[in-house]
């Protein structure tokens, strides 16, 4: 059987730690810079790999197209950005990639510019633009006291402070689902995969949807395990790991319902970080978050919003067929000698 590779994969969805023990709090806006007190909309694109980009300026220079990322806890930059720009060396920082713990030097981003926010100093650690597939990523450190809507049709992202600013109203029929809090990041456990209870942690900057070993144990206990293939995973950090990759029947987050949507199941690193190697989970990637019309994350409220796609018409159910986008036939491994 052939291995096919999902080159460009997954972000950095763990933490991209600094060096000293303590975490530090993200930077505070520059002085002088204003705040977000009402809804902003951002231009939104759709990136090779089908990740969503927003325009940010770094230094008063730009706008650089980074990719959205609610998994990842650090922001990131391409190396080639880097040095164009000229960025000053900044403390090592521990990268926990899909594949991998790494030691990467990190650039100091001076000021980085989102819409109107301003965040100041960021140490943001420099990988290979071809490992990350856009100039950059924005993580949580970037969004963590925001509200991020998401809409496909109109192809725009709004920022919106949790706390401090109204929402734009939803229709009647929108999903609205809970989520707990780990490590700045959203796990909802309203959800099932093919009839299992599982976790689902929303992750903007995986291409395609990610099961845990521990999900692939229980399909096959119940025998609800399909057909797999054996695929390879490729982080942002160039990191691989060999996976198997089959299908869902039916996913439940809340009331919606994902239907035959492509998962490739192995025990990557973020399950690890986020004590998740004994539960079921998944990380719910872009294959199946474009689905929807909009997608809201509200991280202070830790609250997910779901809008369904002609959903007046179908009583709140999301009925899909995701067949193997995101996937690319891989050079055959050479025969064994």
């Amino acid at each position: 059987m052939r291995m096919r590779s999902l080159a460009g994969f997954v972000a950095a969805f763990a933490a991209a730690l600094p060096a000293h023990a303590q975490d530090p709090a993200p930077a505070p806006a520059a002085a002088g810079q204003p705040q977000i007190e009402v809804a902003e909309t951002l231009d939104l694109s759709i990136d090779r790999t089908e990740r969503m980009t927003v325009p940010v300026n770094i230094g008063g220079r730009g706008p650089y197209s980074f990719i959205v990322d609610t998994g990842a806890e650090r922001t990131v930059i391409a190396r080639e950005l880097a040095d164009r720009l000229g960025l000053d060396a900044g403390r090592t920082a521990t990268v926990h990639s899909m594949t991998e713990t790494s030691r990467i030097d990190t650039v100091v981003i001076p000021a980085l510019e989102v819409g109107q926010r301003t965040i100041a100093e960021i140490h943001a650690p420099a990988l290979s633009r071809s490992n990350l597939g856009a100039e950059g990523m924005l993580g949580v450190d970037s969004l963590s006291s925001q509200r991020v809507d998401f809409d496909f049709l109109r192809q725009e992202m709004t920022v919106t402070p949790s706390q401090r600013a109204p929402e734009r109203p939803w229709p009647r029929d929108t999903i609205v689902v809970t989520a707990r809090s780990r490590y700045g990041h959203l796990m909802i456990t309203d959800a099932s995969f093919d009839g299992q209870p599982i976790i689902v942690i929303v992750d903007t900057g995986a291409q395609v949807t990610v099961g845990n070993e521990a999900l692939r144990r229980r399909l096959q206990r119940a025998r609800r395990l399909g057909v797999l293939r054996p695929v390879e995973l490729v982080s942002v950090t160039g990191g691989r790991i060999g996976a198997e990759y089959g299908s869902a029947e039916h996913i439940q987050v809340g009331n919606a319902e994902i239907r035959n949507l492509p998962v490739a199941f192995a025990d990557v690193h973020p399950f690890r970080q986020l004590r998740l190697t004994d539960r079921p989970a998944i990380l719910l990637g872009m294959d199946a978050l474009q689905l929807f019309d909009r997608v809201s994350i509200d991280f202070a409220n830790r609250r997910v919003r779901l809008l369904v796609r002609d959903s007046s018409e179908r009583a709140g159910k999301l009925r899909v067929a995701a067949l193997d986008a995101a996937v690319r036939p891989a050079a055959a491994p050479p025969a064994a000698p």
